[in-house]
């Protein structure tokens, strides 16, 4: 029998998690996750690959009807509040997948570590650590098959939903021409999750709906000493970088009706019109749909969100 102290919660940050006083977190959200297969419908092959002993990644390939013609390559980044989700789950294998049939890029799904474990900036760490790593195979130094035969390292792309958003964005300020064999296009932001300290549009009508998002970042991040207003969540905080620096020529930021997010991501896409930044953006928005909808409706909204995102990666 399970000791008392096994069985007594510590605390819970819910929907997602409960931690017990043991130390051993339980999470509620993206647990199925599936195994790297060849999908019987699209024919994309999907198989694990681990970029260091603490970080995996799944890589997709669609199918490859002409080996001289280097694909594009996506670099995605799931949501789950940083406390949730894996690039394994099979919400998230399933949508990678169907992108990248529908776009025919190669794909990688990076597994970052989550928080409370591994509290944030681990989960940004991770994520450069993956950037690293597939800039060491446009060098030449990397010995994946999958990427060193099929991608063209001069169309790179970053997406992520929800706070995997965030974190492309992050990526893109810190990444720019990194090196003569690497280039990154653009950046695709599904329902971004930004916050601040200060309420804007909708977040002012419905206290209630903001709860989640009041508490992510704090949990998530416990040493950052700005809270809502860390410019890693909060882009447009004071002192926060300029957009203007985003290291991309082209945007695409994707938002829904419903969410009570969608005012971060428009002013997103205001606010990088007005930094100076020289490249072209552009902003689609869902009726009638709430946050990141598309990983649990397979319905006509989450096709059409797919192929504007396949339509972006392929401009």
């Amino acid at each position: 029998m399970a000791s008392s102290i096994e069985q007594e919660v510590d605390h819970e940050f819910q929907p997602f998690l409960t931690v017990y006083k043991n130390g051993k977190v339980v999470r509620h959200l993206f647990t199925d996750e599936v195994p790297a297969s060849v999908d019987t419908q699209t024919g994309v092959a999907s198989k694990d690959v681990s970029i260091n002993p603490s970080l995996s990644a799944r890589l997709y390939l669609p199918i490859v009807l002409n080996h001289q013609n280097k694909l594009p390559l996506l670099i995605y980044f799931h949501g789950g509040c940083f406390v949730s989700g894996s690039a394994f789950s099979a919400s998230y294998h399933q949508f990678v997948n169907s992108l990248v049939a529908e776009a025919n890029v190669v794909a990688i799904s990076v597994d970052y570590r989550s928080a409370p474990e591994h509290p944030v900036p681990i989960a940004f760490d991770d994520s450069w650590e993956a950037i690293q790593w597939v800039i060491s195979h446009s060098m030449g130094e990397g010995s994946e098959s999958w990427l060193n035969d099929h991608v063209d390292f001069n169309r790179v792309f970053l997406s992520g939903d929800s706070v995997g958003s965030a974190i492309a964005h992050n990526m893109a300020m810190k990444t720019g021409q990194l090196c003569d064999d690497f280039k990154l296009l653009g950046i695709a932001l599904i329902h971004p999750f930004f916050w601040g300290k200060e309420r804007i549009g909708v977040e002012k009508l419905d206290p209630e709906k903001n709860v989640i998002s009041e508490r992510t970042w704090l949990y998530a991040c416990p040493s950052s000493t700005l809270g809502n207003d860390d410019p890693r969540i909060n882009p447009f905080a004071v002192g926060a970088p300029s957009l203007s620096g985003l290291g991309c020529d082209r945007v695409l930021v994707c938002i829904t009706e419903d969410d009570v997010l969608k005012d971060r991501g428009l002013l997103y896409y205001e606010t990088l019109g007005k930094s100076g930044w020289g490249g072209r953006r552009e902003i689609k928005e869902t009726k009638g749909k709430d946050h990141v909808f598309h990983l649990f409706d397979p319905c006509e909204e989450s096709l059409e969100l797919t192929k504007w995102i396949a339509s972006f990666l392929n401009q």
